[in-house]
């Protein structure tokens, strides 16, 4: 057993070594799949201080080449725990760091900040060099996440003292520049213009900025007019042109992002300004560009501005769109909250849970040496009651968990009872009343149409035009309010409706086939609503990437499996070196979601065909 151990040992140390090479030499997902490895065998010879050093640099892996936040904060805490037990400052300090950031992506910035101020503070024990990089960034995240919780003189001295360190470190210009932009900003929020203004004078001053980053020369000019803008008081023509001026150098290098700022810039100055037309221009260009990027918050931003730029159904479809958006965003950063304070908990529990059977271990030894001593049968008959009174506490507990969690299963049910029952009585009642009796008004001022002279006439007719418009609306309502998306006689009506509607949104020509040997009655809610979004992402995805010209879809049954053909005359891409963008990934787990199987077969200037295949019980 001891050689095997010794034999394990030195495998990990020298795969810990292959890793670190293969991390070098950027071979990255090599490099994740040696330290998953090295992961297990640390943890088989309960190397801890193994365990944490590999699940940092994971952490580091799905944060920096995955964009995986949640799987690298769950390693990084793992490294954290082991770090803070054992005292080693620098590491935790780092691991702090990376675990800030995270929350500050996931718009956790109390969180952030506070693990960003203990980083902070560990680094001051250690009396860390001011030459030092970390220092900065801390300081420089602390700024930015102060900036966010609307703590704006907070964020100004952070900005600050990150500005004094820029002297000391390599590659300060750069870093002095970049600062003196996020320091701008507080000033700004808070309404010292002036302050803010010099800053941007500064910047634009500088002899080096426009030769070696255009595109960061573009993003100044274009805040120092919105500050002036704010500022009020400004020459018209001379802000316009420092506007336009920065939308074209951000067009000419093809920079979507400070586009993307300009243009929302532009239409706020141009709508102060009563320019409706160009200020409406801008505001569909900004809508356009933070759809695709996506920046949400700018997005959201366009949708409120165009809004207020529209009147009637346009205004409204926007301002419908604004909450939505918002709401489902909400969910998103509260679901986000929630997960990551989970596996926090879980983490925490964990290591409560082996640190508890420790002490249990080491106390079950001595009162075990202690009765042997003394009495073995007493100590036998304890200890057997012990466990009996253990055993029928935990199925007590999973009783009533079991209990709780069937109650909430039956409220569940009826709340989707009662919702469905809400929406067929409201839709019964439009229907057979309210249009029951607009009809009858329309067919009595119908029947005295005759009896009056013209005028009378002509007023009454255009009355009853009023009535059936009312009557339109209404049992488009109806409709609107008893239709049921995973119905399932419907689905394929719906799925219809998604093809049409898109195809003349996307200017396609469509052709959609389907059988009809599927009892969608059959098929569960679940699987009915990723096809649906299977075929909705795969059509956005033909719209922006694909420039083709016609797409066909198929439905159909095989061998008990129910098969989703989509077919598209566009580009096409090379499968074997593109990686799969968001939406790709987005069908691959909905399909797996429904234990189906989906392929992309492409070729550059061949088009694409998107192949699916998902179980199907028959009805028996």
């Amino acid at each position: 057993m001891a050689d095997e151990t010794k034999n394990d040992t030195l495998i990990l140390n020298t795969n810990r070594g292959l890793s670190y090479i293969h991390l070098i030499n950027g071979d990255y997902e090599i490099f994740k799949d040696i330290s998953l490895d090295n992961l297990k065998l640390s943890k088989k010879l309960n190397d801890s201080s193994a365990i944490a050093y590999i699940n940092k640099n994971l952490g580091w892996y799905y944060y920096q080449i995955d964009d995986d936040n949640a799987t690298s904060y769950r390693y990084l805490i793992e490294a954290f725990d082991f770090f803070n037990r054992n005292g080693i400052l620098n590491e935790k300090a780092e691991v702090l760091y990376s675990i800030a950031v995270i929350q500050d992506n996931e718009k956790d910035y109390l969180g952030s900040e506070q693990n960003a101020i203990e980083a902070l503070r560990l680094l001051n024990v250690l009396k860390v060099d001011d030459k030092s990089n970390d220092k900065y960034l801390l300081l420089n995240l602390l700024g930015s996440v102060s900036y966010k919780l609307d703590n704006y003189d907070k964020s100004i001295e952070y900005h600050n003292r990150a500005l004094e360190l820029t002297k000391r470190i390599n590659y300060g210009n750069d870093l002095y520049l970049e600062t003196l932009n996020n320091l701008s900003l507080p000033y700004r929020a808070k309404g010292d213009y002036e302050k803010a203004l010099n800053i941007y004078n500064e910047l634009i001053n500088d002899p080096t900025l426009k030769k070696t980053d255009i595109v960061f020369y573009a993003l100044i000019l274009n805040n120092y007019a919105f500050t002036k803008f704010l500022k009020g008081k400004y020459n018209y023509e001379s802000l316009e042109k420092d506007f336009l001026s920065a939308l074209k150098i951000a067009d000419s290098i093809d920079d979507p992002y400070t586009k993307l700022a300009s243009s929302i810039d532009l239409a706020k100055f141009y709508k102060a300004n009563n320019k409706s037309e160009s200020s409406l221009f801008y505001a569909k260009e900004s809508y356009r560009i933070s759809s695709e990027i996506p920046i949400n918050e700018l997005y959201l931003e366009s949708m409120m501005l165009l809004s207020s730029l529209t009147e009637g159904e346009e205004s409204n479809s926007y301002l419908r769109e604004h909450i939505i958006l918002n709401d489902s965003l909400l969910k998103v950063e509260r679901a986000n909250r929630n997960k990551y304070a989970r596996i926090k908990y879980d983490t925490d529990q964990i290591e409560a849970e082996n640190e508890q059977i420790s002490k249990e271990n080491f106390y079950l030894i001595l009162i075990s040496l202690g009765l042997l001593l003394t009495a073995v049968l007493t100590y036998i008959v304890i200890s057997q009651r012990a466990k009996n009174r253990k055993l029928k506490l935990v199925q007590v507990q999973q009783k009533a968990n079991e209990d709780i969690y069937n109650l909430m299963l039956s409220q569940q049910d009826k709340v989707d009872e009662a919702r469905t029952q809400e929406k067929k009585r409201i839709s019964e009642e439009l229907h057979d009343g309210v249009l029951g009796r607009l009809f009858g008004t329309r067919l009595s001022l119908d029947s005295i149409n005759f009896k009056d002279g013209k005028d009378a006439m002509m007023t009454r007719a255009n009355y009853i035009g009023q009535l059936k418009t009312i009557e339109e609306d209404i049992r488009k309502i109806s409709h609107e309010l008893n239709m049921d998306f995973v119905s399932g006689s419907g689905f394929m009506d719906i799925v219809s409706e998604l093809i049409e509607t898109q195809t003349q949104a996307y200017g396609l020509e469509s052709d959609f086939d389907y059988t009809d040997d599927i009892n969608w009655d059959t098929v569960n809610n679940k699987t009915k609503i990723n096809i649906y979004r299977v075929i909705q992402e795969s059509m956005q995805n033909i719209y922006k990437h694909a420039n083709a010209k016609t797409i066909k879809i198929s439905i159909f049954l095989e061998k008990n499996v129910i098969c989703l053909d989509i077919i598209d005359d566009g580009e096409g891409f090379d499968t074997s070196k593109s990686k799969k963008g968001i939406g790709l990934k987005n069908m691959t787990s909905r399909v797996e979601d429904i234990k189906g199987k989906i392929d992309f077969n492409s070729q550059q200037g061949e088009g694409t065909q998107i192949n699916v295949s998902i179980p199907y019980n028959s009805p028996s």
